[in-house]
């Protein structure tokens, strides 16, 4: 796993903050941010739901703690939304992806995963006691460039199926955690100084951008050493190593659930020929969801 070091430079975080592109990010959905719904549910109850597809059945669980994508995940199994949806986009030794409306009808060749319900779900990342093993549930989303919060698509999905890793893995993925907890705090620094960015670079004024990124990292440095590191957890080592999942994902997606039943046909789904796009060259859709009483 390459480590990647936290910090930027001051006019590469700049640029990125003016030029905030609208494109969507390859693996997510591109759904306005608009208001959340309707106040949610406090309740913290799990909920079984079970999933007919043409590939076979599925059931899934969806945690109690995670109540905004619990109760937006019900309401739309409850008004046939997910019916007749496509797995539209398919990577053997990562994840299977659904829930986008506008595959129901689409010919073969057509781009998918920009459709939903118009709306985004605010994140409920419950890190580390939810993470991607295999058989995760979690949510589609936009990239950070579009989407800093991390708000979830309000309707795609993904089911993680992924790799099984070291223990060498799982310990640079300790330092890829803190190295990701590190990058976010200096973007968030770096985001609030940003019109003071703007002006340096305007001015040309290399010493002080210089200045100002040895400040934040040192702002970072001690955030992170006020919080604690991030570690992971022996479940997460024992997961990772013996069934898998994709772990680069951790603390960035919202994992709301998990497969209890069905993990044989999320494999079958995984190992189907995929087009250029990684669609299922045969269709492969959500025949039907019901909640489990």
């Amino acid at each position: 796993m390459k480590i990647v070091p936290y910090f930027a430079t001051m006019a590469l975080v700049a640029l990125t903050m003016i030029s905030c592109s609208k494109k969507a990010d390859a693996q997510s959905s591109n759904i306005n941010n608009t208001e959340n719904m309707t106040e949610q549910s406090t309740d913290t109850a799990s909920v079984k739901i079970a999933v007919k597809t043409s590939a076979g059945d599925i059931t899934l669980l969806l945690y109690g703690d995670t109540p905004k994508h619990r109760d937006n995940f019900v309401r739309l199994v409850e008004e046939s939304y997910y019916d007749s949806v496509l797995f539209h986009r398919v990577i053997k030794n990562f994840m299977i992806q659904t829930g986008d409306p506008e595959s129901k009808t689409a010919l073969a060749g057509t781009p998918l995963g920009a459709g939903g319900p118009g709306y985004t779900i605010d994140a409920e990342i419950v890190f580390p006691r939810h993470f991607h093993k295999r058989g995760a549930l979690a949510a589609a989303r936009q990239g950070d460039a579009v989407n800093p919060q991390k708000r979830s698509s309000g309707s795609q999905f993904y089911i993680v199926t992924g790799n099984k890793l070291t223990d060498g893995d799982v310990d640079n993925l300790a330092m890829h955690l803190l190295n990701n907890r590190k990058q976010s705090i200096f973007n968030r620094l770096a985001g609030e100084r940003r019109q003071t960015i703007i002006d340096m670079q305007s001015r040309g004024d290399r010493a002080g951008l210089q200045a100002l990124q040895e400040e934040l990292i040192k702002l970072t440095e001690a955030e992170v050493e006020a919080e604690g590191k991030v570690t992971i957890s022996e479940e997460m080592r024992q997961a990772y190593t013996t069934v898998g999942g994709a772990p680069h994902l951790d603390g960035e997606y919202t994992v709301f659930g998990e497969v209890i039943e069905g993990m044989d046909v999320v494999e079958a789904i995984e190992n189907a020929a995929t087009d250029k796009l990684d669609r299922p060259k045969e269709d492969i859709r959500i025949i039907s969801m019901k909640v489990v009483k």
